[in-house]
């Protein structure tokens, strides 16, 4: 008896941490080809069209140069943009208070703004098959109860800087903070379009990009964002809302705070996430801190 309460012990603490260990590598790389392959809202080659310009060593990152005459992005597709998950996606993007130490605000409207964006996107073919697959790890009994821990997950409020409610996963990931005097996080190619189009961005070079010959592709991009420098962004160019989320939350919620490898295409790619350490939600669960695709 006392053994097995031991098992039940350690499980529930697993759980509480969003660590799932009976998930294998073999497990996430066959779900994540799966998941590439439902993005169905991802970008053509007619709908975007990039110029990623000059390429910088890795070594270079730190120069803080415009090497770049021309903004990366030359063609988006209104098209696109007005599928119901980019929509849902775009309408978050104002949300936020970029400098760290300042406390969010969240009015009910922008409370619903996350709900239907949660639905939507985890509605698709795509969020479904990530929900199915938690399922049947025992992580979560119904769709609900998934999108309910996403919320909590993702826009949980964290403070990272003086003790004030200034943060959370999905503002750092897809939006993008200043701390210190740098821009921290901001790994999302529709923020990074939205941010040039108004001028608040000048993009710089690039120092990678990934081997896909179609979107999504992964590029790691230097530029200034409205006066603060961002030596290494990396982001997935060209896929839908809904893959972004669904690879980035299979990836913390398998492997949290770690180096997890997923395939795309049959191409392998690291996922880098990081836990929040310094507060939690429910029984222990840990809030989202950050996440990229972890470029050479």
């Amino acid at each position: 008896m006392m053994k097995v309460i031991v098992i039940l012990f350690l499980t529930l603490i697993s759980q509480g941490c969003g660590a799932l260990a009976s998930v294998t590598d073999a497990e996430i790389k066959s779900l994540s080809e799966t998941l590439y392959k439902l993005d169905s809202n991802r970008a053509t080659a007619s709908e975007l069209v990039i110029e990623p310009q000059t390429l910088i060593s890795s070594s270079a990152t730190g120069s803080a140069n415009d090497l770049s005459s021309r903004p990366l992005f030359k063609q988006v597709s209104s098209t696109l943009l007005s599928k119901p998950t980019y929509k849902a996606l775009l309408n978050l993007l104002d949300n936020y208070k970029r400098m760290t130490g300042e406390v969010e605000d969240v009015p009910s409207q922008e409370v619903q703004e996350q709900d239907t964006f949660l639905q939507q996107t985890m509605n698709t073919a795509l969020g479904k098959e990530l929900y199915n697959f938690l399922h049947s790890k025992g992580a979560y009994s119904s769709q609900s109860e998934f999108i309910q821990d996403l919320k909590m997950m993702w826009f949980g409020l964290y403070s990272r800087s003086d003790g004030k409610l200034d943060s959370s996963g999905f503002e750092h990931i897809f939006v993008g903070e200043v701390k210190s005097g740098k821009v921290s996080g901001f790994h999302n190619w529709l923020q990074f379009y939205q941010s040039e189009k108004q001028g608040l961005l000048n993009y710089y070079s690039h120092s990678y990009d990934g081997p896909w010959t179609t979107y999504p592709d992964v590029l790691g991009m230097q530029f200034n964002w409205n006066g603060y420098y961002k030596e290494v962004g990396s982001a997935f160019i060209g896929c839908s809302p809904e893959f972004d989320l669904a690879i980035y939350s299979l990836c913390y919620i398998t492997r949290p705070g770690k180096r997890c490898y997923v395939s795309l295409g049959g191409q392998s790619l690291g996922i880098q996430t990081y836990t929040w350490d310094k507060s939690s939600y429910g029984d222990g669960k840990k809030y989202i801190g950050s996440g990229y695709p972890a470029t050479p």
